[in-house]
């Protein structure tokens, strides 16, 4: 893919206000993120306000890691809005094999029509029907395996599905990319992933969803690649991730995102 650091560099122009429905661990540090990344987060959950958030919001991630019944209601509708006023929206199934509660709410909010789904192997088989080896919100599958789950999945919904892995595979039901970018450090900090969800609604934000989709999961895992250089272990491999992310060029994207096609 050509030029991937232009959907980095019209992210930026735009400062997008993001809207994160996600979990209590994740919401500190990916506020974080996406002001590093060049990005406006507003974390906010209540269902007397979701909505009426949302229509303010360029884009929204719903992640649903730590939801209960009230949280549930307020991504349906926060969901509702972003569809009906067709702004672009992330749905992270966070260990949606684990409770009949997460399996019931992600059936709800799949018939939203997200955007974007982003998960593991394991939760991409389950939202697909079929059965996944995860052991609580930890995949138990390997990327390949999920393959064809995903594109019927990108295909039902009309969107892209992206399965993270030690090399992601991005689909929109008829193209597909591979992106090797990305270091294991990143699998040894909490919430990096629930993190990029809203790196990608940044990214989507009025940009061709497969490529932005693409595009931010090449710049995550190059931040990840940069900081690692630097860091003697997972402790200070945070503060220099948030350095990378911020220091990051449109060119160094372009020239270090690892993206091939599937």
């Amino acid at each position: 893919m050509k030029q991937t650091g232009s959907y980095l560099k019209n992210m930026r122009a735009t400062a997008p206000l993001v809207h994160n429905i996600t979990n209590f661990v994740a919401m500190n540090f990916m506020a974080n993120v996406l002001l590093a990344v060049g990005a406006s987060p507003a974390m906010v959950h209540a269902r007397e306000e979701a909505a009426e958030f949302a229509a303010l919001a360029q884009a929204l991630t719903v992640n649903i890691g730590t939801a209960d019944p009230e949280w549930g209601v307020a991504m349906q509708e926060a969901a509702t809005v972003m569809t009906d006023h067709k702004r672009p929206w992330v749905f992270d199934p966070v260990g949606v094999a684990a409770t009949r509660f997460r399996q019931d709410l992600s059936q709800k909010l799949l018939a939203l029509k997200p955007t974007v789904i982003r998960g593991n192997a394991s939760e991409i088989l389950t939202l697909a029907g079929l059965s996944g080896s995860a052991r609580g919100v930890d995949a138990g599958d390997h990327v390949e395996v999920a393959m064809d789950a995903a594109t019927t999945l990108a295909q039902s919904i009309g969107g892209v599905v992206a399965v993270s892995g030690p090399v992601d595979f991005v689909t929109d039901g008829t193209r597909a990319f591979r992106v090797a970018n990305g270091h294991p450090l990143m699998a040894r900090v909490t919430v990096m992933g629930c993190s990029l969800n809203g790196v990608i609604a940044a990214f989507c934000v009025d940009q061709h969803v497969l490529e932005a989709t693409v595009a931010a999961l090449a710049s995550y895992g190059l931040a990840g690649e940069v900081a690692a250089q630097t860091a003697a272990g997972p402790g200070s491999f945070q503060p220099a991730f948030l350095d990378a992310l911020a220091a990051q060029t449109p060119e160094d994207l372009t020239a270090g995102a690892k993206v091939s096609a599937a």
